[in-house]
């Protein structure tokens, strides 16, 4: 299948998935929710992948949702981010990612799934929910805390500070640094180690890998769903989404905290 917001290199076992929008930073829109989706199903599909490699075009890893479209219409099939991440919770082949630059929103919670993940020396995060006034996704309410401990997670999400490479291995989100010319081709040649190992028990460690905290991951996801909707289109989120268009700061000062009417 041909896509355009997702560009893929099979090459001894190893599946790169690019995601390809360089020119918005490789921000998500619906076209690359679903091209994305499609891309892991098919990879979980097929024996000759046997390890999955996601990185960015150009120099971003991926800016997050587009926000032109956070309050578009889905169009005709399943609304793209929620069968994505159907798709990448249940994914069981070794699921890797270079981040070759910054990750933002979906950029960096995408990394939480991941079993691996190497970043550039410039390469940055941040999970900007509570600035945009809405919520985590993709069950990182959840993840965090799990991964770096609760204060560290709530420091995290209420300042959307940027994370650097190395305090971003600091915190467990990321286990190596390297200079972004060694990054792809060092974790391709990873990968490829782990793609010569037995196909089976990769897929059956994944599986009990996953197992662990399926039950959470699926909990936090209804929570934030749930939330999600009642907090989009809020006065909070729609003055976030203007300052953001007209590239001014937000202000909420007066602003009712109210949710969705």
């Amino acid at each position: 299948m041909s896509r355009t917001r997702v560009v893929e290199r099979l090459a001894e076992g190893v599946l790169e998935l690019e995601l390809h929008r360089p020119e918005r930073k490789n921000a998500f829109d619906e076209t690359m929710w679903r091209e994305a989706r499609d891309a892991l199903a098919d990879a979980q599909r097929d024996d000759a992948v046997r390890a999955v490699i996601v990185t960015g075009a150009g120099d971003a890893f991926s800016a997050g949702q587009d926000l032109g479209q956070m309050n578009a219409p889905p169009g005709d099939g399943p609304p793209g981010f929620p069968s994505f991440m159907d798709r990448l919770v249940a994914f069981d082949k070794p699921l890797l990612a270079a981040v070759n630059g910054v990750g933002v929103g979906i950029g960096l919670t995408l990394l939480l799934h991941c079993d691996v993940v190497w970043m550039a020396e410039e390469a940055r995060l941040r999970a900007p929910f509570v600035p945009l006034g809405v919520v985590p996704e993709a069950a990182s309410s959840y993840l965090l805390p799990l991964q770096l401990g609760h204060q560290r997670a709530a420091e995290l999400l209420f300042t959307a500070e940027w994370i650097d490479a190395p305090r971003a291995v600091e915190l467990g989100l990321a286990t190596r640094v390297l200079p972004r010319a060694r990054l792809l081709p060092e974790l391709r040649a990873l990968a490829a180690k782990i793609a010569a190992q037995p196909l089976g028990s990769l897929r059956w460690t994944k599986r009990m890998l996953l197992a662990v905290r399926e039950e959470g991951v699926r909990a936090a996801r209804q929570r934030e769903d749930a939330a999600f909707l009642v907090r989009v289109g809020s006065p909070e989120n729609q003055e976030a989404l203007r300052a953001f268009l007209e590239k001014r700061p937000a202000d909420f000062r007066g602003v009712p905290p109210t949710d969705r009417g």
